[in-house]
């Protein structure tokens, strides 16, 4: 098993490039199941989610051929409709296969999913939504079975709460069913709408992209031509970058970002007295003489994002007086406070609320255990400002959605190796 050795108190400057958003290419690598032709899909991140959500594409029947940051995915000849728990059990994001798969051949078997252990993600919503176009599902031995032998039929279907796989799933779905189907509280990620992009792009009818309300026209189970696209930047690992800067109260650009998709990372980096300054591609935060507590509350995009919540605690914690996160969509998600508890920070839980006593210099280096894929990176930043060394073991968890993560912070000056144990 490998392990980050960070030494502390480094100084970070530059610019550093972001990858492709992983949160968006894993649907529109699902998306593809839809296509007629191979597709050609650029600035793909690479990290390990995509690289086994390919492996998923292969299981099923379908090829694909990878270089660099670029792959050629043809799904014509799948073959099989079973996404089995081999895959499934280490990324939720399979689920999303569920839809496109049942749109296109009538029936769907997925393994119940597994990933970050962040608590509850119930994929109700999924099954429901697929219910009300027609599907007859049901959960047996561990897998979802969904059938509609005469094809998936338009529906207006309102989602109880936002979900973002929930949408993707749904939009997959609609794209390919008999009818219209209309989208009641979908969510409004950037993710979502280069979704929705791509498929208006191949021949898609879609209306409301970017709103709550998506309505789809079905093509009756006719697959669709898509044409080439590159992935969107990943907002969450720009965001992991800005708080990098501001952990360490430095300047750094991070270029190669759509700014609108960050703003909410910005409107509360000024909060705490960090200036950004944004271009058409690029933000950069410079240093403060003092850096001021913040009140977190996570939500929808375009609020502030739960993926994005542990980072801001790590930078809570130099803060100068009392910061608060409230954690509302995910009931698990505090699992990195015992091990910055471990580095010497000062948090205290209350439900889901997390009060930081924020102290710069406080940080002392240690061993830390990463438990899930945003709090690993909390623990990275953290790492950066503590005294000494810190060792960040289970970093299995970082390569799922961070790329090249140790290589891109050491460019920028910090002292960041990894090792295996």
């Amino acid at each position: 098993m490998e392990y980050l050795k960070i030494i502390g108190g480094k100084d970070i400057s530059g610019s550093v490039e972001i990858s492709g958003a992983k949160n968006a290419a894993l649907p529109l690598i699902a998306c593809t199941i839809l296509g007629k032709n191979e597709i050609t899909i650029g600035n793909l991140p690479d990290v390990v989610d995509i690289n086994t959500f390919l492996k998923l594409i292969k299981k099923l029947g379908g090829t694909y051929e990878k270089d660099n940051h670029t792959a050629k995915i043809n799904t014509t000849t799948i073959n099989n409709t079973t996404a089995t728990y081999d895959i499934v059990k280490t990324m939720r994001a399979s689920i999303l296969v569920l839809g496109p798969i049942l749109a296109r051949f009538g029936h769907c078997e997925v393994s119940l999913p597994g990933g970050c252990a962040i608590g509850q993600r119930p994929v109700d919503l999924h099954l429901k939504a697929l219910e009300q176009m027609g599907a007859k599902i049901e959960i047996l031995h561990g897998y979802i079975r969904a059938t509609a032998p005469n094809g998936l039929k338009g529906a207006k279907i309102v989602f109880d709460k936002v979900t973002v796989g929930g949408t993707e799933n749904t939009v997959m779905a609609a794209a390919l069913a008999h009818g219209t189907t209309t989208i009641i509280n979908a969510a409004k990620e950037p993710e979502i709408v280069q979704l929705c992009e791509v498929l208006a792009n191949s021949g898609i009818n879609i209306q409301g992209i970017g709103t709550s309300k998506i309505i789809i026209e079905g093509t009756g189970q006719q697959l669709i031509d898509i044409k080439p696209f590159d992935v969107i930047p990943d907002r969450i690992e720009a965001g992991t970058y800005m708080c990098a800067a501001a952990i360490r109260n430095q300047k750094l650009t991070i270029k190669k970002v759509i700014p609108l998709h960050l703003e909410a990372l910005i409107s509360k980096l000024e909060e705490m007295n960090f200036e950004v300054l944004q271009d058409d591609n690029s933000v950069t935060i410079l240093p403060t003489d003092e850096i001021k507590p913040a009140n977190i509350i996570t939500t929808e995009y375009p609020g502030f994002p739960t993926d994005m919540q542990a980072q801001f605690m790590a930078l809570a914690t130099q803060a100068n007086g009392t910061s608060t996160i409230d954690e509302r969509l995910f009931e698990n998600r505090f699992m990195h406070v015992s091990e910055l508890l471990r580095l010497g920070a000062d948090i205290h839980l209350n439900g889901n609320t997390a009060t930081i006593n924020g102290k710069a210099g406080t940080l002392n280096g240690t061993d830390v255990m990463a438990t899930d894929l945003r709090a690993s990176s909390a623990l990275v930043l953290a790492a950066l400002v503590a005294k000494g060394e810190t060792n960040i073991h289970r970093i299995y968890h970082l390569d799922r959605g961070y790329e090249n993560l140790e290589g891109k912070l050491s460019l920028i000056g910090a002292d960041v190796k990894r090792f295996t144990e």
